[in-house]
């Protein structure tokens, strides 16, 4: 089972000592660029809704409003919940601005704006700061990369179904869609909350420095967390083609590859199976968010760095 990787450089990274200041910067950025949607996309959307009925847009106007109170919370709440609110909500705002210039209500500032506080919400920096948020005080958190499969494709399906699900049925019944309002209202639910916990899921995978060694969480691959102890530690280095157990799920990016002196047993998720399979390996590969923050958080931690 072995692990290529792929290709790529990976980007200018912010080291272990520079994470603390970011994270004090980034919360102020992303909230500051959310409390301004009101008034940078706030006019186009009001425009937008001028045709509508009274209850329709009563009930989008208390929507957009409930939302966007939310990202406010989130924004300020350093947590991983907060992290997949806000990775929700962003793509919403983006998507209705765009909606409002398709219905004739266009306006580039609207657009420009929900594009800029979506591409601050996915940096890597407020990644850092959410995963961080509840870690204790002598660990570090790194996010994951999501899986390649389900980047391409899957992930954007299962996020527009899980917005579509949501607001589907208040709309329809404030349009006076009864029976398809009532329909969606019971079964949006439920889908809404399934995939909104699968999509959780991606913010609680990480790779994670700790006193006691190294330890991988990722529930996509992973039945149960596993450390690696410092003893049985090595050498952390880039992946090399071919070698060592592959727990990147083709991810994107450039992958890692923690050498250990010993076969460490894990066990791996299997779809389709209540248990995972057990297996043993001297050399996993995985692919975080901000590989050059990882290195330079190992030779921190006195980890050798290959």
């Amino acid at each position: 089972m072995a692990a290529g990787r792929k290709s790529g450089s990976a980007s200018p990274e912010v080291g272990a000592s520079g994470i603390g200041a970011v994270s004090r910067f980034v919360p102020w950025l992303v909230g500051g660029l959310w409390a301004a949607l009101p008034f940078t996309a706030g006019p186009a959307l009001a425009q937008a809704l001028d045709g509508t009925s009274g209850p329709v847009r009563l009930v989008t106007s208390a929507g957009l409003w409930a939302g966007w109170a939310m990202g406010m919370v989130a924004a300020a709440l350093p947590h991983p919940v907060a992290l997949t609110a806000l990775r929700m909500l962003a793509p919403a705002g983006v998507a209705v601005a765009v909606a409002a210039a398709v219905g004739g209500h266009g306006s580039p500032l609207a657009v420009g704006w929900t594009v800029v506080a979506l591409a601050w919400v996915f940096s890597p920096a407020v990644g850092a700061r959410c995963v961080n948020g509840p870690a204790y005080p002598n660990e570090r958190r790194y996010l994951l990369r999501i899986p390649g499969p389900l980047l391409f494709g899957p992930l954007a399906l299962a996020w527009a179904v899980a917005v579509a699900a949501a607001c589907g049925g208040p709309l329809l019944l404030a349009a006076r869609q009864w029976i398809p309002g009532a329909l969606c209202v019971i079964l949006g639910v439920p889908v809404t909350v399934v995939l909104v916990r699968s999509i959780h899921n991606l913010s609680r995978r990480w790779a994670v420095f700790v006193p006691a060694g190294f330890v991988l969480h990722d529930p996509l691959a992973l039945v149960d967390p596993v450390l690696f102890t410092r003893r049985t530690v090595t050498t952390l280095r880039p992946a090399a083609l071919g070698e060592g157990l592959d727990l990147t799920q083709g991810s994107p990016g450039l992958a890692l590859e923690l050498v250990l002196a010993e076969p460490v047993p894990l066990t791996l998720m299997k779809a389709g199976r209540r248990q995972g399979r057990a297996e043993s390996a001297a050399r996993v590969v995985f692919t975080p968010t901000r590989p050059g923050a990882v290195i330079d958080e190992a030779r921190t931690r006195r980890i050798h760095v290959g």
